[in-house]
């Protein structure tokens, strides 16, 4: 059987500003359905990327197609795309249930008919029955979700999210991210999702892209991206990472491991077969009460990172353990050998 369209390909798509490349000959696909998310830190590009398909920028070089159909030097309005911004962008003298209607009326559909569908639209995100308020009695969580009603109304072949959570405090956001992900199943509109936020991308995305000065480092799906990071950046940027330089496999190398892939135990005890081992001394303890961080620095050089569950342990155990002799091991699966020429990866 044939590969379904993508619903949103970019084809050698390069976007300079003066000397500064903020895209650089990228090529991507999103697959029909797809939570995608683009990942990676401030100017690296995923930005520029999202507006490229939005069609608020052209791109210098390379073809933007939505579901097969080459949109490169269409506007905004002719592409079936939503975008949703962090900062909402409501219309503060229309009501919840006007501002959602919006884009129907735009579209001249009859008033009963948008009417209805502003309705499903408010209870598909749990708001049902505030139509008539107006977007300053709302909280940030509740606007953001009319914001988000206000763009799936139309039901857009593609919605584009920019940093959509960023203005909620941490505990709204985490609760942002089951519903944003719980809504697209339900409507099946393929979303395209920007952000800075490694736990983010993790939690709500099918796969990831991992983005670094204009280019995808790594694209693929949240376990693969954080278990089997390929190159040096992914690893340090995806979650927290140890890279180390070791012998291996009689060569020279750098290589990554997790913190919480480590083991700690007393420096006098053998770790289990095949897991390969190191000691040093606990250098700073950090408790974050269900974690605490130990930075290890190890006899060999080198400092390793090990995250270990609070399940018995007190604050004032945690951070008795400074300065403690310990033995580190971990298993030659959780170990990744990071080629910094060809940044290829192998199994330690």
């Amino acid at each position: 059987m044939s590969q379904p369209q993508a619903d949103v390909q970019l084809e050698s798509v390069t976007k300079a500003y003066g000397h500064v490349v903020a895209v650089d000959d990228l090529a991507l696909e999103v697959a029909p359905g797809e939570f995608f998310t683009m990942l990676g830190p401030s100017g690296s590009g995923k930005t520029t990327t999202l507006r490229l398909i939005a069609g608020f920028e052209l791109p210098d070089e390379g073809r933007v197609l939505l579901n097969g159909v080459d949109v490169t030097r269409q506007p905004p309005f002719a592409r079936d795309v939503n975008t949703v911004f962090q900062d909402y962008a409501l219309f503060p003298h229309l009501t919840v249930g006007e501002n959602v209607a919006y884009g129907l009326k735009v579209k001249r559909v009859k008033r009963a008919e948008r009417n209805r569908r502003a309705t499903e639209a408010l209870e598909l995100v749990r708001l049902g029955g505030l139509e008539g308020r107006k977007p300053s009695q709302l909280s940030g969580g509740q606007r953001q979700r009319v914001a988000l009603a206000r763009a799936i109304v139309n039901r857009p072949q593609v919605l584009l999210l920019d940093e959509p959570l960023g203005a909620l405090d941490l505990k709204l956001r985490q609760e942002m991210q089951i519903e944003l992900k719980r809504i697209q199943q339900e409507v099946g509109i393929t979303f395209v999702y920007v952000t800075h936020d490694q736990e983010e991308a993790l939690t709500m995305s099918d796969r990831l892209a991992v983005f670094n000065n204009g280019r995808i480092e790594q694209v693929g799906a949240p376990a693969d991206v954080y278990e089997h990071p390929e190159t040096e950046f992914v690893a340090g940027f995806v979650g927290v990472s140890n890279m180390l330089e070791r012998p291996l496999n009689g060569q020279p190398s750098r290589f990554t491991v997790r913190p919480e892939k480590i083991r700690i135990l007393d420096e006098s005890d053998t770790a289990e077969a095949g897991a390969h081992s190191e000691t040093g001394r606990i250098r700073d303890v950090v408790y974050a009460g269900m974690v605490t961080r130990y930075a290890v620095e190890l006899d060999e050089g080198g400092v390793l990172m090990v995250i270990r569950q609070n399940l018995e342990t007190t604050s004032s155990e945690a951070l008795e353990a400074r300065g403690r002799r310990v033995r580190l091991a971990w298993l030659p699966e959780h170990t990744y050998a990071i080629e910094t020429g060809e940044e290829e990866e192998q199994h330690g």
